[in-house]
């Protein structure tokens, strides 16, 4: 989101966290991590919770705190750092055939013979990540989702809160996510604060 500042200073883009769980219910929190994890929590969840993320420590620092859950590296965002690789595309079309199955101790041998340092990056991506890069192709066929892009877009669907040339106040910035999730939640009565 867009924070308001003083006249003459640039603006301040600021992250908020949000959850989409399965699409039966929306949450999104603005520095309150915590909440967001006890809500989450709260709710009635199949066992075992399927959290997605991209490679950030931040979000998977958030998702270890949920109980019962089996982490998957989010597929877009892995092959993002994939072609960032660059190099020949075959080999880049095996690693990711190979990624794809789960396979990340053979898709990091295709490199061996190449040392350079967006190999290195990548190599260091996928080790850190192993035990979140599953089997896409399985999962995908299980209509497990394997993307975040699903949660990433929720709350900024129908009436967005990054309208075009819009600024909040900070101190707004929790009231307006709670209403925007009442809305995609469907609940349209009148909303605590204390919520």
């Amino acid at each position: 989101m867009r924070l308001r500042t003083e006249l003459g200073e640039p603006c301040q883009w600021r992250d908020y966290k949000a959850v989409n769980l399965n699409g039966e219910w929306v949450g999104a929190y603005f520095r309150d991590n915590e909440r967001l994890v006890d809500k989450v929590n709260q709710q009635t969840l199949e066992v075992p919770v399927f959290t997605l993320g991209d490679g950030h420590d931040g979000i998977w620092n958030i998702l270890k705190k949920i109980s019962n859950r089996v982490e998957i590296l989010d597929w877009y965002h892995l092959m993002e750092n994939l072609e960032k690789v660059g190099g020949s595309q075959q080999r880049l079309d095996r690693v990711k055939e190979l990624l794809w199955k789960g396979q990340v101790k053979e898709a990091n041998r295709k490199f061996e013979d190449w040392e350079h340092e967006r190999v290195d990056r990548f190599k260091g991506y996928v080790e850190k990540h192993q035990h979140r890069i599953v089997n896409y192709e399985y999962y995908q066929a299980e209509e497990i989702p394997i993307g975040s892009g699903q949660v990433e877009s929720t709350v900024g669907r129908g009436a967005r809160v990054k309208l075009s040339g819009a600024q909040w106040k900070e101190e707004n910035v929790p009231q307006v996510l709670r209403h925007r999730c009442a809305c995609l939640n469907g609940v349209f009565t009148t909303l605590r604060l204390d919520e």
